[in-house]
C-alpha cells in the first residue's frame, strides 16, 4: 500500500466513523487528502480542494485562531467576511514536529466533544502516514520501502539491485556496515496482532531512527526491523525503552555491506522470537550471545508428546504441579550441577534443594549423576521452552 492509498483510507474510515467529512492538510496548509465532501460545504473548502491550497487571508486567519501553537483540537469561529463556516482544526503531530492539520466543517450540526475526540484518536496513525513522506533523504517514502523489502525479503539480484539504490540515494551509509534490529510486540497465546500494536512498532522504530540516524526500517505483520550502519547497541536500547515491557527486540550479526543485510535480519528475527519464548534471555536477545539456542532454533518444534524428548521428562512437562521441580531441574542444570549456587539463585535451603532434585530422579526416572541422561534433560528443557510446551517461569 502506498503511503498517499493508506492516508486516504484513514481519512475515508474517520470520515465514515464521524459521519462528515474530512480533509488533510500539511503542515504548509497544502491539501493533501479529502474524502467525500457531503454536507455544508464553504466557497474556501471547495477551492481548496480544487486548487490544494487556500488564500493568504485564509491562512492567516487560520494562524491567528491558534493551529500551529496548540496540541489539542482548535474550534475556529466563522469569518463571514471572508465566506467562511465554523471549524474543527485537530493539529498533527510527531516527535514533536508538526506535520499538518485534520480540518472538519463544524456546521449542519456542529461537532460533539466526542466527535472531536475521536478524530483526535485518529492522530498517531495519520501522523505516521503523513511523516512517510519525509522518510528518505532523497528517495520517496514508498520507493524506500520497496527497496527495504527487496533486500530483506527478495533473491540475491534484487536485493543487491535495491541496496545499489538505497545507497545513491543517500537512504544508508556506502561503506557502512549493516545489523539488523528486530522489535515484536508481546502477543498473548492465541492472540493476533492488531492496528494499535503495529502503529506502536513503527513509532518505536521511528524514534530509534532519530536516535541513531543512518538507518532504515520496514514494518512487517507481527515486527518491525530496523538496519543500522552503526550504534547497534543505542538502536536496541531506544527500542527497548520504547518498548516499555511491551515488546522483545532481537538483534543479529553485523554483515560488512548493505546487500547482506538479510543474513542479519534472519538472525534478528530468530533472537527476537527466542527472547519472547526465553523471558530468562532478558526482553533483548543478541544472536551471537544465544549460546545453545542458536543451535536448537534450527531444529523442528517439540512437545510432550511426540515422542523426541526424554520420557521423565515428558511426564513432568506434561503435569502442571511439576512446574516448580522443572525450575529446580534447569537452574541446577544450568549451573553445571553446582549445588551450592542453585540454592542461592532459589532462595531455596540445601535441604529442601535436594529434595526436589530427588522427585525429579524418582518421577522421572533418571539419574543425574549419568551424564548422558543430564545432557538429555538439559536440551529437552531448552527445546521445551521455544516450543512454548514449557511454562515461562522466569
Amino acid at each position: 500500500m502506498t503511503m498517499a492509498a493508506g492516508l486516504q483510507r484513514i481519512v475515508d474510515d474517520l470520515a465514515v466513523r464521524l459521519g462528515r467529512p474530512v480533509l488533510v492538510e500539511d503542515h504548509r496548509q497544502r491539501v493533501v487528502a479529502y474524502s467525500e465532501q457531503t454536507g455544508p460545504m464553504d466557497e474556501i473548502r471547495r477551492n481548496s480542494i480544487l486548487r490544494r491550497t487556500t488564500t493568504p487571508e485564509v491562512r492567516e486567519r487560520m494562524r491567528a485562531a491558534g493551529i500551529f501553537g496548540s496540541a489539542d483540537p482548535v474550534r475556529v469561529p466563522p469569518a463571514p467576511e471572508l465566506g467562511l463556516l465554523p471549524r474543527v482544526c485537530v493539529p498533527v503531530h510527531h516527535g514533536g514536529s508538526l506535520l499538518g492539520f485534520l480540518w472538519f466543517i463544524d456546521a449542519g450540526p456542529a461537532m460533539t466533544d466526542e466527535s472531536v475526540a475521536c478524530a483526535a484518536g485518529s492522530v498517531r496513525r495519520l501522523a505516521l502516514a503523513l511523516h512517510h513522506e519525509s522518510l528518505a533523504a532523497g528517495l520517496a517514502s514508498q520507493h524506500e520501502l520497496e527497496a527495504v523489502r527487496d533486500l530483506l525479503l527478495a533473491d540475491a539480484g534484487r536485493a543487491a539491485a535495491a541496496s545499489r539504490a538505497l545507497i545513491e540515494a543517500g537512504g544508508f551509509p556506502q561503506a557502512g556496515p549493516v545489523t539488523a534490529v528486530v522489535v515484536r510486540p508481546v502477543i498473548p497465546p492465541g492472540g493476533e496482532p492488531d492496528e494499535e500494536l503495529r502503529t506502536g512498532v513503527e513509532e518505536a522504530l521511528l524514534a530509534a531512527r532519530r536516535g541513531v540516524g543512518g538507518a532504515l526500517h520496514l514494518v512487517r505483520y507481527d515486527h518491525g526491523v530496523l538496519l543500522v550502519s552503526d550504534r547497534a547497541d543505542r538502536a536496541r536500547d531506544l527500542l527497548a525503552a520504547a518498548g516499555s515491557g511491551r515488546t522483545v527486540i532481537g538483534a543479529g550479526e553485523p554483515r560488512a555491506a548493505l546487500a547482506s543485510a538479510a543474513a542479519s535480519y534472519a538472525e534478528a528475527l530468530q533472537a527476537a522470537e527466542i527472547a519472547a519464548r526465553v523471558p530468562a534471555l532478558g526482553p533483548a536477545a543478541e544472536w551471537a550471545r544465544l549460546g545453545v539456542y542458536r543451535l536448537l532454533a534450527a531444529l523442528p518444534a517439540t512437545s510432550p508428546g511426540d515422542g523426541r524428548l526424554h520420557p521423565g521428562l515428558a511426564r513432568l512437562l506434561a503435569d502442571e504441579s511439576s512446574a516448580p521441580l522443572l525450575e529446580t531441574l534447569e537452574v541446577y542444570l544450568d549451573l553445571a550441577g553446582n549445588a551450592h549456587a542453585t540454592a542461592r539463585r532459589l532462595a531455596l535451603h540445601r535441604t529442601s534443594l535436594y529434595y526436589r532434585l530427588r522427585r525429579v530422579e524418582e518421577l522421572a526416572d533418571t539419574d543425574l549423576k549419568n551424564g548422558d541422561e543430564r545432557l538429555a534433560l538439559h536440551l529437552g528443557l531448552k527445546l521445551a521452552r521455544l516450543s512454548g510446551a514449557y511454562p515461562a517461569l522466569r
